[in-house]
C-alpha cells in the first residue's frame, strides 16, 4: 500500500499548524484511495509538542490528537523525547518513539512520499 508522511520539523506556526492540519485531510480521502498516512515529528517541531504557550501550540498539541484518536500513527524521536525529558508524556499521548535516523530510512525503504512541513 502507498504511503504518504507527513513530517513535521520546523516549529513557525503555520508549519505546525498547516502540517497537522493537511494530514488531517489526507486522512479524510487516504482510506478511500488506498494510501496509508503516517505522522512523524522530529526536531524543533517535536520540541513544541505539549507547550501550550500559544494559541497555535494548542491548535498542533489538539490536531496531533486527533490524528492519534484516529489510529493514524504519529511519530517522534526517542532520542530526542529522552534528552528533553518528554518520553513519558509523549507515550502517554499515543505518540509512537523510534530513533529519527531508522525511520527516516524506513520511510526510504517503503518508497513513501514524504512531505515537509
Amino acid at each position: 500500500m502507498p504511503k504518504t508522511v507527513v513530517h513535521l520539523f520546523h516549529d513557525d506556526d503555520d508549519s505546525v499548524v498547516t502540517g497537522t492540519r493537511v494530514a488531517q485531510r489526507i486522512l479524510e480521502v487516504a482510506g478511500d484511495r488506498g494510501v496509508e498516512l503516517e505522522v512523524f515529528c522530529f526536531g524543533p517541531a517535536q520540541r513544541r509538542i505539549g507547550r501550550r504557550a500559544t494559541e497555535a501550540d494548542a491548535t498542533f498539541d489538539r490536531q496531533l490528537d486527533e490524528l492519534v484518536a484516529a489510529g493514524v500513527v504519529v511519530g517522534a524521536c526517542v532520542n530526542s523525547a529522552r534528552a528533553d525529558g518528554a518520553e513519558a508524556a509523549l507515550e502517554a499521548r499515543g505518540l509512537r518513539l523510534r530513533v529519527a535516523r531508522d525511520e527516516l530510512l524506513r520511510f526510504t525503504l517503503e518508497g513513501a512520499t514524504v512531505v515537509t512541513f
